[in-house]
């Protein structure tokens, strides 16, 4: 951590609004863009982003280092637009996927060209809901399965079968979409 990044960290602990505009303005565009990717609507996702931020300063005294602010404040950032989801719908019961054997690879790589990325990113906008949430987790975010269990509250074995329905899902759709422009 710089020192010029631990004078404004602790500036916003001390409730300096420059250094809390200063932390706001550096993070705010890849914070909305995370929110944005899961809740799929601009407006929630513009709220998601202010409440985030009005808990990240109300909370930054639990902040301790052990990984990047940015990923702290991300996790927060997914945690309150799931938050959003589930107060949208009655019942989200991401842990009723009954498990399977999974054929699928945990290591997978997916190598998109240029035009390609601009498919994926939209094929994985209109999937379902959860099948997005979880995409986005992994291939995007960058969670591991240990920790998109821990936040979306599956086991390990419903988070590799959705993982996996998921991928087959957006492949299919890629793979549709291609075939419709040809």
């Amino acid at each position: 951590m710089t020192t010029e990044f631990s004078d404004i960290l602790k500036g916003c602990k001390r409730g300096d609004p420059k250094a809390q505009t200063a932390l706001y303005r550096q993070y705010v565009k890849a914070m909305y863009n995370t929110a944005f990717r899961i809740l799929q609507q601009s407006d929630k996702a513009e709220d998601v982003v202010q409440e985030s931020f009005i808990k990240a300063f109300e909370m930054l005294d639990s902040y301790r280092a052990e990984s990047t602010f940015g990923s702290w404040l991300k996790r927060i950032v997914v945690n309150e637009s799931l938050m959003l989801l589930r107060k949208e719908k009655v019942s989200i019961s991401l842990d009723t996927i009954p498990y399977e054997a999974i054929d699928d690879n945990p290591q997978e790589i997916w190598d998109f060209q240029q035009e390609e990325v601009q498919i994926l990113l939209k094929c994985l906008g209109n999937l379902p809901e959860k099948q997005r949430v979880i995409l986005n987790l992994s291939l995007i975010e960058g969670y591991d399965n240990e920790e998109i269990c821990e936040i979306l509250n599956i086991t390990d074995q419903n988070c590799r079968t959705m993982l996996s329905r998921a991928k087959k899902l957006l492949r299919e759709t890629i793979i549709q979409m291609k075939h419709d422009r040809k």
